[in-house]
């Protein structure tokens, strides 16, 4: 699953602001603001996240795995 930094890095690297991904998610501005909190997106349905990952990722976000040696993280795809 996603983090809440994770979102909000996405949106830093492109330059989103909230109601941008709500546009490219479909997913309302309360549940953006939500999983952007502490709350994070494990109390989002999983359609939900899934929308916020597809969007992002759809406008260029890699998600880098938790496994990894730095833990989880996001890029621009190159």
């Amino acid at each position: 699953m996603i983090t809440a930094e994770q979102i909000k890095a996405a949106r830093a690297l492109l330059g989103w602001s909230q109601p941008q991904l709500v546009a490219a998610s479909g997913v309302s501005l309360p549940t953006i603001v939500r999983m952007e909190s502490s709350v994070g997106p494990g109390r989002s349905t999983a359609s939900n996240v899934d929308a916020v990952r597809r969007a992002l990722e759809k406008a260029g976000v890699t998600f880098l795995s938790p496994d990894g040696a730095g833990g989880p993280g996001v890029r621009l795809a190159k």
